[in-house]
């Protein structure tokens, strides 16, 4: 974290990392009102913070399956909920949920049930909130890659560095995201989008610079789960 916000500062911007966990109530609540307080507001909700287990659903231990849902779900809902009083003064607010389309293909319900559940229910918070509180401007999406994405957590739960050599770079996750969150509030939401798409609407029709190894073809890349 904060290497992160040192990136940030370094590359011209400014950045208040914050210590919290996003199950615990107060937490969340400090972090909307200090970074209120630091910046004069908020104009865009990102919420990232997801734990992975693929296990079935008799192999899932009973504690991994609460810690999905109180990061995934309920940590979307609650910080998403939190945020909501600020973003409506904003500008052109955004909350952006990193998860998938509500694919309700047997291939997927059955995969890895309780984490589908979990990934599922951030992207129902997020259209939940989207229609809910569409007429004070706040657009509400969420963002899927069409492969997988070379994160520690795609190592450690995925594959290791198989997986790795297989994915694309955060970057094609940053620079659609940026995408989606400078778009008008008020037109843009309720939407469940794919990252590949919102880079090609935006014109970008060579993805070969985001290979996490450079020079593999696209046909080489794992396409990540939830997509058919």
């Amino acid at each position: 974290m904060h290497t992160a916000a040192t990136a940030i500062r370094d590359a011209g911007g400014n950045a208040l990392p914050i210590v919290g966990d996003v199950r615990n109530d107060e937490d969340v609540t400090e972090a909307v009102l200090k970074t209120r307080g630091e910046f004069g507001g908020i104009d865009i909700v990102i919420n990232n913070a997801s734990v992975i287990d693929l296990s079935g659903s008799l192999e899932l231990a009973a504690k991994k399956y609460d810690l999905m849902q109180d990061v995934n779900t309920r940590g979307t809902f609650m910080l998403s909920r939190a945020a909501v009083p600020i973003l409506k003064d904003a500008e052109n607010p955004h909350i952006l949920s990193l998860s998938p389309p509500l694919n309700l293909s047997p291939k997927w319900l059955g995969a890895h049930t309780g984490y589908t559940l979990a990934k599922y229910g951030m992207s129902m918070a997020t259209l939940g909130m989207a229609a809910e509180f569409a007429a004070d401007g706040i657009a509400a999406n969420t963002l899927w890659p069409r492969t997988t994405i070379a994160t520690a957590a795609v190592q450690f739960a995925l594959g290791g560095d198989r997986m790795m050599r297989a994915s694309r770079t955060p970057e094609i996750y940053a620079d659609a995201a940026y995408q989606v969150i400078t778009q008008p509030a008020r037109e843009f939401t309720g939407q469940s989008l794919i990252v590949e798409e919102v880079l090609a609407a935006a014109g970008v029709d060579d993805f070969s610079g985001y290979a996490a190894v450079p020079g593999t073809p696209d046909a080489e890349l794992f396409p990540d789960i939830f997509l058919d």
